[in-house]
């Protein structure tokens, strides 16, 4: 059977990418209220634990209050939590699938203890590419700055979603042939200990400085494993960042009807979000991926949290980039490696750059990134 004949879903259009190219550059006015528009205590640490970062600067008052912060302050990816364009809201091309696929973080300010933020957001740019996931595929970039409620703009980034073909992603894409004819992984306790021995060797560096002088280039970050995943844990996560289309009862209705193209029958023939691919396996296989799998944001959450337990409280993340190269579905391990690439200063700050991949449990590579950290020195 050929996509024309099994076809559910809209697809790409180049009058529905005209339509949208006319949007590049033209600040967006009207956008989904965030998930948090202060950084509380509450708000920070729900995000925070949504990663399964415990790291107490984030979350224990009295712990925070002896640092040089003097409180709570945000980890750096709790801003994903105040936009749902950064999130990966997108508009235009409706009933076709946006996948979060990575952002490039710049961070000015530390985001402290209920601080309000507000957001400015913008189409940058479309690009098409051809993949082996749906043939067709567009990347839209939207770029968006933060402030705090003093009008400092404390960060900005871009990232972007790839709008893709939903029919040709399950019947013609290539991407997950192999995985598909694979048995549904099965841990043994082994397996399971060698992963919970990372848990348990975790190191956050906290109040123990790491210098500048001490580092050099190839020094390697630790080891972080994320998983074995489930679907509790997608859950966990949606509850610090929100998700993008979760909404209950009346608001779902009001949701759907404001967006007739968002809406996408379920198996009592109610229309339900695109969003559920991330706990809904059917759901998932009809749009081409493997199974229920991690939100893209919170994977680039994972790769900050590598950074912050390993420059400690003393350190500052200036900026960092992802790029997404696989789904993770439910069952999937991930464990995230870094290497130092360069050492420099620049304008009076001493940097490091720091290289990162992660890789699953069969040695597949799921995600890259790239950071610039702010170490202190010594004397």
């Amino acid at each position: 059977m050929s996509a024309h004949d099994s076809r559910l879903f809209p697809k790409i259009t180049d009058r529905g990418l005209d339509e949208l190219r006319a949007r590049i550059g033209v600040a967006i006015e009207d956008t989904l209220e965030p998930w948090c528009h202060e950084a509380t205590r509450d708000n920070i640490r729900h995000y925070a634990h949504g990663i399964g970062d415990d790291n107490p600067l984030w979350c224990d008052p009295d712990y925070a209050a002896k640092t040089k912060f003097g409180g709570i302050v945000a980890l750096p990816s709790f801003l994903f939590a105040t936009s749902r364009i950064i999130s990966g809201y997108v508009g235009g091309l409706p009933g076709v699938h946006a996948m979060w696929a990575g952002a490039d973080w710049r961070w000015h300010k530390t985001v402290r203890r209920n601080d309000e933020i507000t957001t400015t957001a913008s189409l940058k740019d479309l690009i098409e590419h051809e993949t082996r996931f749906a043939g067709r595929a567009i990347q839209q970039i939207y770029h968006v700055k933060f402030y705090n409620q003093t009008g400092d703009l404390v960060a900005e980034a871009d990232s972007w979603c790839f709008r893709t073909d939903r029919d040709m992603a399950r019947e013609e894409g290539t991407k997950y042939t192999e995985l598909r004819k694979k048995e549904q992984k099965h841990y043994t306790q082994d397996e399971l200990s060698a992963i919970y021995k990372h848990y348990a060797n975790e190191e956050v560096r906290g109040a123990e400085p790491r210098y500048w002088n001490d580092v050099a280039v190839g020094d390697k970050l630790p080891t972080m494993v994320k998983g074995p995943m489930t679907v509790t844990g997608f859950i966990a996560f949606a509850q610090g960042w929100g998700g993008l289309y979760i909404r209950a009862n009346k608001l779902a209705w009001k949701q759907a009807h404001r967006h007739p193209g968002l809406g996408i029958p379920n198996r009592f023939g109610i229309p339900d979000c695109p969003e559920r691919v991330h706990w809904e396996d059917d759901f998932a296989k009809m749009v081409g991926a493997p199974g229920a799998y991690d939100y893209g944001p919170e994977r680039c959450s994972w790769l900050t949290h590598h950074f912050t337990n390993w420059m400690g409280d003393d350190g500052v993340l200036r900026r960092a980039t992802s790029k997404i190269r696989r789904h993770n579905p439910e069952g999937d391990a991930l464990f995230i490696d870094g290497r130092i690439t360069r050492k420099f200063e620049e304008d009076g700050r001493h940097l490091v750059e720091i290289e990162q991949e992660a890789k699953n449990q069969d040695g597949e590579l799921s995600i890259v990134g790239s950071g610039i950290v702010e170490l202190p020195v010594k004397g």
